[in-house]
């Protein structure tokens, strides 16, 4: 699992290595890191014409050492310095005796760095809010043109290390070279976009990151990999039957959407329960699909004996189901018309009874319920799912460029989704998902693990059905076993 900390983290454990190393080592180390990750880019080293950004931070000192060993190997190292008279001395000094140049006219470095094979952005560090200087900004625009690899120095300038936020104007690196332990801002878009391929240093901060007390020495977001998902997947023992690995309920669909209830089904079936019981008005359209399904006309508190219910997906103005699901002892993941139907109190006070809530909002109906504008979600994914999750003590998956699932409440880390692509962006993929994350409710994961790993498998899923080419969300049900096939092979 990668797990990624807080600026405020980071620093104090930094602060605590230094205090116990001889001065300058993890500059040195991170320098080195940086270089050979630069060297990897480049191929060939020698000969190639490297421009540094170079900013008054440590991150401009790390540029600066990683330029001189670059410079020792015969590349033709030019540093534009962004504050002159602060810029890092040792770092500068270890340039010029390796055969580096300084400029000191920014202003004039454009051409420079759109001819260069590769560009260092050590601009501005982690701990740097807001979009870039003005300065800064035409250069940053000449390597996004130009024809070299850029290369983030831990963090793309103008990106917001605790967020992934992007105020202004920011880097767009290809690589990002991160020291020590991620930062949220890697993980979470649009800074996760800005960042590029993510390479990781370690400079030796080891279990220092993670040994602090209270939240600011605990994980902010956590990023699942293949055998995290492997370790949560349900798997049927030799005694299991049908009912004893979970049934879901789906309670989708009306007379107008008929397909989300066909297609939250087919999600729900693939994803590890061991039946699924459907509730609604589309009853017809979902057995002529799937026949498997256990279909009731008697409503959600007459159905049958369910471990977990879904509702909301296609279902219109029915709050009367959706009160009903509510009002159910069981885990419940509400969706599409039924996070706009869903009274605060009632899910609420589940939360604060101890029973499990997991709600699926894009980013459009998350705003409608924080009474914001759909692009302060956009921007800011982390901060709005966790006040929804605090709001309505529900856990949240907030669907996006960046899928990120809070815990109900809003505190730990949050989940952030590592799979995925653009072409899951069409109509009926949610409704997919939420059978999904249903199904693996009712086999008996937590909210947070069963929106987590469907997420992670519906993205899956999603790669394997598009192929880089448009897909229908009935494709991407087709794919989910394959998905879930790929994850168990790997965890093994």
């Amino acid at each position: 699992m990668r797990t990624a900390y807080s600026v405020e983290t980071v620093r104090a454990a930094e602060r605590e290595l230094m205090a116990r190393s001889p001065e300058g080592a993890l500059m040195q180390r991170a320098a080195a890191g940086l270089a050979a990750a630069c060297a990897d880019v480049l191929g060939r080293v020698y000969g190639s014409r490297v421009v540094l950004l170079v900013g008054s931070g440590d991150n401009g000192g790390d540029a600066l050492y990683a330029g001189a060993r670059l410079a020792r190997r015969g590349a033709g190292v030019r540093a534009v310095l962004l504050a002159p008279g602060r810029a890092h001395a040792g770092g500068l000094a270890a340039l010029r005796r390796a055969g580096g140049s300084v400029v000191s006219d920014a202003g004039g470095a454009v051409g420079l760095v759109e001819q260069a094979d590769l560009v260092v952005d050590g601009v501005v560090g982690i701990g740097g809010k807001g979009g870039l200087r003005e300065a800064a900004v035409p250069l940053a625009e000449a390597a996004g043109r130009g024809r070299g690899v850029v290369v983030a120095v831990d963090l793309p300038s103008g990106v917001d290390a605790d967020t992934g936020e992007v105020r202004g104007a920011a880097v767009r690196a290809d690589v990002t070279v991160t020291f020590g332990a991620y930062k949220p801002g890697l993980l979470i878009d649009p800074g996760r976009e800005y960042a590029g391929v993510v390479r990781f240093v370690d400079i030796g901060l080891g279990g220092r990151v993670a040994g602090g007390t209270g939240s600011a020495g605990s994980p902010q977001a956590e990023a699942l990999q293949h055998a995290d998902v492997a370790r949560l997947l349900p798997v049927p023992g030799a005694e299991s039957d049908k009912y004893r690995r979970g049934v879901v309920g789906i309670a989708a669909g009306s007379a107008r959407y008929p397909g989300a209830a066909v297609l939250a089904v087919g999600g729900a079936l693939r994803g590890g329960a061991g039946a699924v019981r459907y509730v609604g008005p589309a009853g017809g359209a979902v057995l002529a699909r799937y026949p498997e399904t256990l279909v009731s006309e008697r409503g959600p508190a007459r159905a049958g004996r369910v471990q977990a219910w879904v509702v909301g997906p296609g279902a219109g103005d029915d709050a009367a189901t959706v009160g009903e699901v509510l009002a159910a002892d069981v885990p419940v993941l509400i969706d599409a018309d039924g996070l706009r139907l869903a009274e605060v109190g009632a899910v609420r006070g589940r939360g604060l009874r101890g029973v499990p809530t997991l709600m699926t909002p894009h980013a459009g109906e998350a705003a409608a319920l924080l009474g914001v504008e759909r692009e302060e979600v956009e921007s800011g994914p982390l901060a709005a799912a966790r006040e929804l999750a605090a709001r309505y003590e529900a856990a949240v998956l907030l669907k996006g460029s960046t899928t990120v699932v809070a815990e109900a409440g809003g505190g730990g880390a949050v989940r952030v989704n590592p799979t995925g692509t653009p072409w899951l962006a069409t109509a009926g993929s949610g409704d997919v998902l939420s059978g999904l994350g249903g199904s693996l409710l009712a086999a008996g994961l937590s909210a947070v693990d069963a929106g987590s790993v469907a997420a992670y498998l519906h993205g899956l899923a999603g790669r394997f059905a598009a192929e880089g080419a448009p897909v229908a969300a009935e494709d991407v049900a087709g794919r989910i076993a394959e998905a879930w096939r790929s994850v168990v092979g790997a965890g093994v």
